[in-house]
């Protein structure tokens, strides 16, 4: 837990570094840039509550790969922990079963269709 503290003070400290660096060039954009961080900040601690250090792991490594389907993920885990529906924090296991089911909703279907009657008149013309 005090590495999950550190962590985010790094993190907040780097994000003032590189608002000072930037100066004046975000213009009135400021506010929205600090409620947008704010809304990060939020949802890293959110995360850092629910999941333990491993399912964060995980996680991140699924972030990298597919973008989506970890933020898809993480709004997930964030309205459970937000609704009471997880007690406790989540262990890579569990982040497993929960990935699959979002798989299992997501997941796509493919068709083939073929064109029969294009293909048998292809090869009579010949």
């Amino acid at each position: 837990m005090a590495d999950d503290a550190d962590l985010e003070e790094i993190r907040a400290r780097r994000m003032a570094e590189l608002q000072a660096q930037m100066g004046g060039q975000g213009g009135g954009n400021d506010q929205q840039k600090e409620k947008e961080r704010q809304m990060e900040e939020m949802k890293h601690s959110i995360l850092s509550q629910v999941l333990d250090q491993s399912a964060r792991t995980r996680l991140n490594t699924i972030a990298v790969a597919k973008p989506e389907k970890a933020k898809m993920v993480e709004s997930m885990l964030i309205q459970m922990a937000q609704s009471g529906q997880i007690q406790g924090k989540l262990n890579e296991t569990q982040l497993k079963g929960l990935l699959e089911k979002v798989s299992e909703r997501t997941q796509k279907t493919t068709t083939v269709k073929f064109d029969r009657r294009r293909a048998a008149l292809d090869s009579d013309s010949d």
